[in-house]
């Protein structure tokens, strides 16, 4: 399936992103503290297929844990439309539900138990 432009950002849209992605993608819905918390929906995406249209610079880092995670935050708004995850390293997760409407859907929803990150994670990464 080809790749075609899809456009995210943060709430106030101090920051705006676009990243090449299938239309119809695969979502991860994790436990995790973090994203139980947030609500937050996975879109695993390539680093090369995303670009910053505008505010990267408006993005705030919060790690905790091992910190390998670089979760971005507008530092307006509070929205984090994406982060840097720990479980795709060379990737971006951008949060479907920031993503603008009408290029997206979704193919399916794999549940990871990130309650139990490290003895989940293998099968998480074979998922996607």
């Amino acid at each position: 399936m080809s790749d075609i432009t899809h456009r995210g950002g943060c709430h106030c849209g101090a920051v705006q992103f676009e990243f090449d992605a299938p239309a119809k993608v695969d979502v991860t819905d994790c436990n995790c503290s973090m994203c139980r918390m947030t609500g937050y929906e996975h879109v695993f995406v390539p680093q090369e297929k995303l670009r910053f249209l505008f505010g990267d610079d408006a993005l705030t880092t919060y790690t905790f844990n091992t910190g390998a995670a670089k979760h971005k935050f507008c530092n307006i708004c509070g929205i984090k439309p994406l982060y840097r995850p720990r479980s795709h390293p060379d990737a971006w997760s951008v949060n479907l539900r920031c993503v603008e409407a009408g290029t997206m859907e979704v193919a399916r929803r794999i549940a990871f138990d990130g309650d139990d990150w490290e003895g989940n994670i293998a099968g998480l990464r074979a998922e996607t």
